[in-house]
């Protein structure tokens, strides 16, 4: 199998150059996106193997399919970049990473939690600048309050199972409850009014995208905390923005931007940012924003490497397909 990697930068090639070629792989690495204009470039391969902002939309598939593309691999757990109908209408397979890390990805969340509920960031540029005055960075304390988890899967329980280690309460909401969990399901309504800090660990679909809007917002506790590690869209960044200068937050962390595409793996230092919503987001001295990074362990890279490469050595092979993709 020939495979073109789309988007990729260093820390990929460290991990997918040596295991695809133990495993036979050709494998080429372009540094552009996956769009409409660049898919032409996977002419005469097999698969390409994309990120989490290349653009696998119905245009973009259907000129993967007049070069002879047959196989998206993703590289990643989320496909809502994919325009899944399109791919299985021309016959092309498109495979996920389900699961790498959950830990990863639960670890970091509690870091951002922990990092603007204890102002961590604000100070250490204090102490850098010697300036070790704590006035203004008071938290709370954690042990006893309330957390609302938006979403069971892999890595929310693994949030979960952190959480409690803070002797917290813990309210869930899935659609798709799991017993055994020992937490307390509720509704969104209930969530939002009782919890002290909410934490996002749902897939962007239809039903979830800006969950997070001015409505919700309503209904939360003044001095709430939100952490989003998921996906940007889950948040109506105009809403947050709005509540942010209501001084709704005590805190928000980031490490999703809804319009995030542009921007995230990329160096801009020394461009002109034009995005007025990032750069709002940013301005806030109570908010951590950080570019995707939750998954950046090398347990989880090394993870993501095997199980990418081994969905296409399932395909090369003709054998059942665990991690297919379907509308």
């Amino acid at each position: 199998m020939k495979i073109m990697f789309y988007d990729t930068k260093p820390y990929d090639k460290i991990w997918f150059q040596p295991m695809g070629e133990q495993m036979g792989f050709k494998i080429k690495f372009q540094e552009v996106k996956l769009n409409e204009d660049t898919a032409v470039l996977a002419r005469g391969y097999d698969a390409v193997c994309i990120f989490v902002n290349d653009d696998a939309r119905k245009e973009a598939i259907q000129v993967l399919s007049e070069v002879g593309v047959k196989t998206i691999l993703l590289r990643c757990s989320g496909f809502n970049n994919v325009d899944l109908k399109t791919a299985q209408n021309l016959g092309i397979q498109v495979l996920r990473v389900p699961s790498y890390s959950p830990e990863a990805v639960a670890e970091y969340t509690m870091g951002l939690l922990l990092t603007v509920n204890r102002q961590i960031h604000r100070a250490y540029i204090r102490t850098k600048d010697f300036n070790f005055n704590i006035n203004g960075l008071m938290g709370i304390d954690l042990v006893g309050k309330t957390a609302g988890v938006i979403g069971t899967g892999k890595i929310g329980q693994m949030m979960i199972d952190i959480l409690k280690g803070f002797k917290m309460r813990i309210l869930a909401y899935d659609p798709y409850p799991i017993d055994g969990l020992g937490v307390e399901y509720a509704d969104l309504d209930r969530l939002f009014q009782e919890s002290d800090v909410i934490s996002l660990h749902c897939p962007l679909t239809k039903d979830t995208k800006h969950i997070i809007n001015k409505q919700s917002i309503r209904k939360m506790k003044d001095g709430v905390i939100l952490v989003n590690t998921s996906r940007g869209a889950l948040i109506h960044t105009p809403d947050l923005i709005e509540a942010l200068m209501e001084r709704k937050f005590a805190g928000v962390g980031l490490d999703v931007y809804e319009e995030e595409d542009e921007y995230f793996f990329e160096d801009k230092s020394n461009d002109i940012i034009t995005d007025e919503d990032l750069i709002r987001l940013t301005s806030f001295r109570n908010v951590v924003l950080t570019s995707h990074q939750a998954f950046f362990t090398r347990d989880a890279m090394e993870a993501i490497a095997r199980v990418t490469l081994e969905n296409a050595r399932a395909v090369d092979a003709g054998e059942e397909l665990k991690n297919l993709v379907m509308p």
